[in-house]
C-alpha cells in the first residue's frame, strides 16, 4: 500500500511538472510572438519618426525660424526672429480690429468685412495670410519690412479670392 500510495504521489509529481513545463513553455512562446510584434511595431514607428522629421524639415525650409539667412538679417538689427513674428502678426492683426475691412485686404467683404485669419511667415522679407468674410475667402502675399528707426510697413504683393461655391 505504501508502494502504491509513493507511485500515486510520484505519478501525480511528474504530471504537475509536465502541466508546468507545457504552460510555461506556451507563456514563454506568448511573450517571445508579443516581443517580435513590439519590435516589428517599434521599427515601423522608427520609420515613421524619420519620415515625419524629413517632412518637418522640409515645411519648415520656407519659415522664418527655419531659414538661417533670415534669421541671421534680424540678429544683426538686434531682434529675434520670434520677436520679429510677434511684432509683424499683431501689428496685422491689430488691423483686423478697425471699422470694416482690414487696409490690407485688397478685397471688399460681401457678406462681411473681409479680415485676416492666420498668417505664415516664408522669410525675412515676405509672408503669406488667408483672410475672409465668413462666406468668400483668398490668401495673399504680404511684404513687411523693419526700417532703421524700427517702423515696421506691410505691402500687399499679391493676392486672389476663391470661387465661391
Amino acid at each position: 500500500m505504501r508502494n502504491k500510495i509513493f507511485m500515486y504521489l510520484f505519478i501525480f509529481s511528474v504530471l504537475m511538472l509536465l502541466f508546468m513545463y507545457v504552460n510555461q513553455k506556451k507563456i514563454y512562446e506568448n511573450q517571445e510572438e508579443k516581443m517580435e510584434s513590439l519590435k516589428v511595431k517599434l521599427a515601423n514607428s522608427e520609420s515613421e519618426i524619420k519620415i515625419l522629421d524629413t517632412k518637418n524639415s522640409d515645411l519648415n525650409y520656407f519659415t522664418l525660424e527655419g531659414n538661417e539667412n533670415a534669421m541671421s538679417y534680424f540678429e544683426a538689427l538686434g531682434y529675434e526672429a520670434n520677436q520679429i513674428e510677434n511684432l509683424v502678426t499683431d501689428e496685422i492683426y491689430k488691423q483686423n480690429t478697425t471699422e470694416g475691412n482690414n487696409p490690407l485686404v485688397p478685397y471688399e467683404g460681401i457678406v462681411a468685412s473681409m479680415k485676416i485669419n492666420k498668417v505664415r511667415f516664408l522669410n525675412h522679407k515676405w509672408l503669406i495670410a488667408d483672410f475672409t468674410d465668413g462666406t468668400y475667402w483668398g490668401e495673399m502675399l504680404l511684404q513687411f519690412d523693419l526700417n532703421e528707426k524700427k517702423e515696421l510697413t506691410l505691402n500687399t504683393i499679391g493676392s486672389f479670392l476663391y470661387p465661391a461655391n
